[in-house]
């Protein structure tokens, strides 16, 4: 099992539209294309000296070819609509995880 983690600062001017965004659309297109399980939507709790607000989701896949066709086939489209929407108003990385257990 991995985790396709992907954390987001987010300004604070369009934080509220981001978030829903994110919510009622962006997550929704992402498990659509059918290569994730689930995802949640975690706030972080530690303040950033940038400012702003900061998110990380975490998609579940069944294993790292399925993550490698996610990013091939639909991740250009789906990072370039985040980034005509809110352009300059965000930075974001992303992080691979191995689920080595789960109790």
């Amino acid at each position: 099992m991995y985790i396709y983690n992907v954390t987001t600062n987010i300004d604070e001017t369009i934080h509220e539209q981001w978030l829903s965004w994110m919510k009622e659309t962006h997550i929704p297109e992402v498990l659509a294309t059918g290569k994730f399980l689930s995802a949640k939507i975690c706030k972080v709790l530690v303040e950033e000296e940038m400012g702003g607000f900061t998110y990380a989701v975490q998609y579940t896949t069944v294993d790292k070819e399925t993550l490698q066709s996610y990013y091939e086939e639909f991740a250009p489209a789906l990072r370039q609509k985040a980034q005509k929407l809110f352009s300059d108003k965000f930075v974001s990385f992303r992080t691979e995880l191995e689920v080595i257990s789960e109790h």
